[in-house]
């Protein structure tokens, strides 16, 4: 049987009504980017850059990605999800010699640094069975290493079609190898060892992976329908911040990518990082740029400038995009303090090998903030500098123009939206929507009580719907179960809205507009017309 040789993605435990709203990761970012080796277009989580290494190849100059990964974890981070992306890279085959032809198989994972090997045996098969044959197919560390990383066993395997244990279906299940082409009528010779004396043997790879060419904003976008690029984080756990590092040392991300990962994000609420570009090397570049900066989003964070930092590739110090250092220091200072909270005192690099690349006086951080770019800087921002989105400047909501408003909304909603997922699992009834609600409530209240939202003595900070008005016949034969919820971020009794949508096992959050709220007292009661509440249920 074949063991996973990844762990894409780590399965998320029900929901239930008894249990809390677990609050949701916030410090958990995702990179997409071109790696030296692994597994294309698969969410593969991992603690450590010593994983990374070993699963996607550690640094290499193509790469800017790997970079990226090493300062986030040098800087503070924990957690990443990794998507590697290629451009015409092949994966190696293998060739397995037979008397009616060869079985040959090919790697999954392309590039050049993928170093399989395969062995053939006929242990406990009888001897007048041409047929069925026991397959080993391992990764090792390098040619001719005996370091085996990954190994799968395929016992009893067979060349016919009609078998249960056809070759070509049972591996299928391979994390590392496919058939390639037909299968031979008659099985595949015993591997013999090179060794003399040795029985068994193995046969390496085929010199014929390739690494590709250097991505574009193509291959890092990807396709919804083929899960590829940006989107094959759909099938990831949740995460709070997403990194796409330049393309590659001279080419930044393009706006088409920004746009859809900003779009990808806000359905995830999710902050996308964005890196500043390479041209902005001074700080009047930078005042100039950001002014012409025509990307703008409420769920997407840029830094200035670029970091330098040793190469250990080329021997010397080398300037790097921002994004990996950035995500780290926000997730470093989310293991501390809630992401509502500013970041003030808080050494923004971590590690000491990391230096902006150059230096801004304190005026022209204020005027970068006035543009929607923050400052890397030796400490935190300070009192007078509320870290920005790139909403600044856009007409949008003052609220989301500011990094802690808006962190906490998609703290919030992406808590509440996993927090209750069991309501598409139960009866779509009264009693479903009122223990949803007390649920949220309570989940709410917890924030209150820890300064999460302003408050004044003559309103709330947050309401919550989950009635017959939102959930009408149209709903429950449908089998939706919906909730709306406000809570305010910035000011008392101003609320953002946001309606999540719960069906089965498919769920939805999106923000959404109230028309009329009235207060008393402790509780808020939301008057809402039905026409605005069909609109919202539909």
């Amino acid at each position: 049987m074949a063991e996973a040789a990844y762990s894409a993605f780590q399965p998320v435990e029900q929901s239930s009504p008894e249990q809390g709203i677990a609050r949701a990761p916030t410090g958990t970012t995702a990179f997409v980017g071109r790696a030296l080796k692994g597994p294309v277009n698969l969410p593969v989580t991992i603690s450590t850059f010593a994983q990374y290494q070993r699963i996607f190849g550690g640094l290499w100059q193509a790469s800017t990605l790997a970079y990226a990964v090493e300062h986030f974890f040098a800087n503070g981070g924990r957690t990443a999800i990794i998507v590697r992306v290629a451009n015409g890279a092949t994966a190696p085959t293998l060739t397995l010699p037979g008397l009616r032809g060869p079985l040959t198989l090919v790697g999954l994972a392309p590039g050049s640094r993928e170093f399989l090997r395969a062995s053939v045996d006929f242990d406990g098969i009888p001897p007048d069975d041409v047929e069925r044959f026991n397959l080993v197919v391992q990764r090792i560390a390098g040619v001719g290493s005996e370091r085996i990383e990954e190994q799968e066993i395929f016992r009893r395997v067979s060349t016919r079609p009609d078998s249960g244990r056809f070759v070509a279906d049972a591996l299928s299940d391979s994390a590392l190898v496919r058939v390639q082409g037909s299968v031979p009528m008659i099985r595949p010779a015993v591997t013999r060892g090179i060794a003399p004396g040795a029985v068994v043997g193995y046969v390496g790879a085929n010199n014929d992976g390739d690494d590709g060419q250097p991505i574009s904003d193509y291959d890092v976008i990807g396709s919804v329908t083929a899960a590829r690029g940006i989107f094959a984080l759909a099938a990831a756990p949740s995460f709070g911040m997403l990194c796409i590092p330049p393309l590659d040392r001279e080419r930044d991300v393009g706006s088409s990518t920004l746009l859809v990962a900003a779009k990808f994000c806000r359905e995830r609420q999710a902050l996308l990082v964005v890196d500043p570009p390479a041209a902005w090397a001074t700080t009047a570049e930078a005042l100039h740029g950001a002014r012409r900066w025509p990307f703008r989003a409420d769920n997407a964070v840029m830094f200035f400038p670029r970091l330098t930092a040793p190469d250990p590739l080329l021997g010397r110090d080398v300037q790097f995009a921002n994004c990996g250092a950035v995500a780290g220091a926000l997730a470093r200072s989310d293991d501390r303090t809630p992401p509502w909270l500013p970041l003030a005192h808080t050494p923004w690099l971590f590690d000491t090998q990391l230096r902006p690349s150059c230096d801004i006086s304190a005026s022209d951080r204020l005027r970068l903030l006035n543009l929607g770019v923050n400052a890397v800087r030796e400490q935190g921002a300070g009192a007078d500098e509320k870290l920005r989105t790139l909403a600044t400047g856009n007409s949008v909501a003052s609220d989301w123009r500011y990094l802690g408003p808006r962190r906490l909304a998609q703290f919030v909603a992406l808590s509440i939206q996993q927090g209750t997922r069991w309501v598409g699992f139960a009866h779509n009834g009264t009693d479903t929507w009122r223990r949803a609600r007390g649920q949220v409530e309570a989940f709410l209240e917890s924030l209150a009580q820890e300064d999460a939202f302003p408050v004044s003595d003559d309103c709330d900070s947050y309401f919550v719907v989950c009635d017959e008005r939102l959930n009408d016949a149209r709903a429950l034969a449908a089998g939706r179960v919906t909730l709306l919820f406000g809570i305010a971020t910035s000011r008392a009794g101003e609320f953002h809205a946001f309606l999540v949508t719960h069906r089965g096992g498919e769920s939805r959050v999106r923000a959404v507009s109230v028309n009329r709220l009235a207060t008393g007292g402790s509780s808020v009661d939301v008057e809402i017309e039905s026409t605005l509440l069909r609109g919202l249920a539909g």
